[in-house]
């Protein structure tokens, strides 16, 4: 689709992580770090626990309660600031699910069978998945869109979701005869920030991995940090001193990427210090880096983690702000689509 808005939107920045496990490096250093350093770009912010998209597989509830809390912790640690930002889990604010379905309305099935994600997570299965497995690119969407957001971080997994977003946005608008979503830009994190197994570099650092060693998860202490990277993989060379040499060598480039986002350098950078060194080295290093940035928001979330009703109310004053700027949104959609009637927004 190519229809665009010529409509200008303020620049609003929406991003969200469901509660479905506990936090990683990952997260951290590819997501929550990021939404942070955000904060200080003059822009809008607006972060959000998606736990309607955690239920489109079975979740225990009271572990589903626990994991949420987990990751309000886990932004709050990592320093969001619920003054300067929306921080709220999602099914507290009606306008996700209300506009999902008209979201249901306008995407095509076409469109919803060539996302590869549901086909890697419903395998085999695909015909015994939940309804919602298939069609939660359409809530994305409507996460998304039910604040008029303009930029979303994403990764390289959810790239396609996000294209998603963007066709449902030009269709609505086209079918319609109006300019009223915005067209939303992926913002999608950089090299330094995808980060890897420490099993196998060539897989994505991930909370649903069946092996503890192939990730650091937040919270981990410190032994259980350095123990983890002086078994990560690597190979018997030493660290090269420019990127090139790091080619074909996923797991040596991961560690190199690993300790230039948790040391605010380049790639370039940690070579330029490190090069030549054999990993003997370089992994005590790495350990000591890991351990020092990560320490403290280990012992915040766990503060945090002691008094579940602030948390709560954090989450409460959050959604009620979100709620402020959707639900005028849902209802104007509502209008455009003609339905009758408007006792919200």
């Amino acid at each position: 689709m190519s229809d665009a808005p010529t409509k200008t939107f303020p620049k609003r920045i929406f991003s969200g992580i469901q509660p479905s496990g506990g936090l990683t490096l990952g997260n951290y250093l590819g997501a929550l770090k990021r939404f942070a350093q955000a904060q200080d770009a003059g822009i809008e912010t607006i972060y959000c626990m998606v736990d309607l998209h955690a239920i489109t597989v079975w979740q225990e509830p009271s572990k589903l309660r626990h994991a949420t809390r987990e990751l309000a912790a886990g932004f709050l640690a990592s320093g969001i600031d619920p003054k300067r930002s929306i921080l709220f889990n999602q099914s507290q604010v009606p306008a996700h699910a209300e506009l999902a379905w008209i979201f249901n309305c306008v995407a095509r099935m076409g469109w919803l069978r060539r996302m590869t994600q549901f086909k890697d997570k419903a395998g085999k299965h695909a015909e015994e998945a939940s309804v919602g497995l298939f069609a939660y690119p359409n809530l994305m969407a409507a996460d998304i869109l039910a604040y008029h957001a303009t930029h979303v971080p994403v990764g390289e997994d959810q790239k396609q979701h996000l294209e998603l977003t963007r066709d449902i946005a030009i269709k609505f608008n086209h079918d319609f005869g109006v300019d009223f979503f915005p067209v939303v830009e992926p913002v999608i994190e950089g090299a330094a920030t995808r980060v890897m197994s420490l099993r196998d570099g060539t897989k994505k650092m991930s909370k649903s991995d069946p092996s503890d060693q192939s990730r650091i998860n937040l919270t981990d202490d410190a032994d259980a940090i350095a123990a983890k990277i002086r078994k990560a993989r690597t190979d018997p060379e030493p660290l090269p001193e420019t990127l090139e040499g790091l080619e074909g060598r996923a797991e040596a480039r991961n560690l190199v990427n690993i300790y230039a986002a948790l040391a605010d350098m380049t790639p370039e950078a940690v070579l330029a210090e490190h090069g030549g060194q054999g990993f003997g080295v370089f992994k005590p290093a790495l350990a000591d880096l890991a351990v020092a940035k990560l320490s403290p928001l280990n012992a915040e979330m766990r503060r945090l983690m002691q008094d579940v009703a602030e948390i709560d109310r954090i989450l409460g004053e959050g959604a009620d702000r979100a709620d402020a700027i959707a639900a005028p949104i849902v209802a104007k959609t509502r209008d455009i689509v003609g339905m009758v009637g408007s006792r919200r927004g």
